[in-house]
């Protein structure tokens, strides 16, 4: 990933996301992450897009709709609510959840819903931004790599391995306990 930016189809390359993984996009927005991730699913897999803004949902359900992405399922969900991402307790292989930190008021209860719906040994993927990079939110809104890391913790998650989210970004794969 070196000097790029963000790149979601490079990026997953770092995910080990199998063929029939059921996964939960937190914070989809529009979409880019969980296409490329629908794709490398196949049709026996699942991607769970979800975001709280009804117009992403619709642009992500319009996206896969024209590239024929049955496996995409678009939700509307407040993940800081419990349960608020609407999916049953250990039924998810990973939770990727990217930039969407400094936009939670309340980020534990992020990492609690990921734990809830995640199986044992499910994997949550965080990318988000750097504390010192010079592109991205507010500096004071960002949550750095150690306090994401105390929330997962928290949370029931153990630290698996940190990979390459490119330069302006952290990358950081957490097992649920």
């Amino acid at each position: 990933m070196q000097n790029n930016f963000l790149n979601p189809t490079r990026l997953i390359e770092s995910f080990n996301i199998q063929k029939g993984d059921y996964i939960a996009d937190f914070g989809a927005g529009h979409g880019h992450f969980a296409i490329a991730m629908a794709e490398r699913v196949g049709g026996d897999g699942r991607v769970y897009a979800m975001d709280i803004n009804r117009h992403a949902i619709d642009i992500i359900r319009r996206d896969a709709k024209h590239r024929h992405l049955l496996n995409i399922c678009p939700v509307w969900a407040d993940i800081e609510k419990p349960e608020g991402s609407s999916l049953k307790e250990n039924f998810i292989d990973a939770v990727l959840a990217a930039n969407i930190l400094h936009q939670c008021a309340d980020t534990d209860a992020v990492f609690r819903e990921a734990a809830r719906i995640l199986h044992e040994n499910g994997r949550l993927l965080l990318v988000d931004w750097l504390p010192a990079s010079v592109l991205g939110p507010d500096r004071e809104l960002r949550v750095g790599p150690q306090d994401a890391a105390a929330s997962a913790r928290a949370a029931g998650f153990v630290l698996a391995d940190e990979f390459d989210a490119g330069k302006y970004h952290y990358g950081l794969e957490f097992r649920k306990k």
